[in-house]
């Protein structure tokens, strides 16, 4: 039996309450998610890293062919990661603003070349806090 002292108005804010308790929640997740993808995407690029970091010690007269390719491929893997990481913090970005202001206008996508950086700058940036070989 329901409580004859509880109002319609008393229901209405307490449906209020929960969908508000709803909503936080459901940002909450998505932060958790994008969390998540990131973590995942920064251990991926520091093991890549370390790799690279092995090939770029090597003197360049040592290398082998096999050598300078794995470098290479490393380098356009890291680039992509970076690249995939660099999209989720916009995407992060465009879904705090548009909470607090509405819509903004997405940044415009910037397309690169992998190789204009070197094996040792992608080295030296991290790509976020949970890095460790920095």
């Amino acid at each position: 039996m329901a409580d004859s002292t509880i109002t319609v108005d008393d229901i209405e804010g307490e449906l209020v309450k929960i969908e508000r308790i709803r909503d936080v929640l459901v940002r909450r997740e998505s932060e958790l998610r994008y969390m998540m993808d990131d973590i995942q995407l920064c251990k991926e690029i520091t093991r890549l890293k370390k790799e690279l970091h092995k090939l770029v010690s090597i003197p360049d007269n040592d290398k082998s062919n096999e050598d300078r390719q794995k470098e290479e491929e490393l380098l356009q893997q890291i680039h992509k990661l970076v690249e995939t990481r660099d999209f989720l913090v916009d995407d992060v970005e465009f879904e705090r603003l548009r909470e607090c202001d509405g819509v903004p206008t997405r940044r415009s996508q910037q397309t690169s070349s992998p190789f204009t950086k070197t094996g040792l700058t992608l080295l030296k940036e991290c790509c976020g806090f949970t890095c460790s070989i920095m």
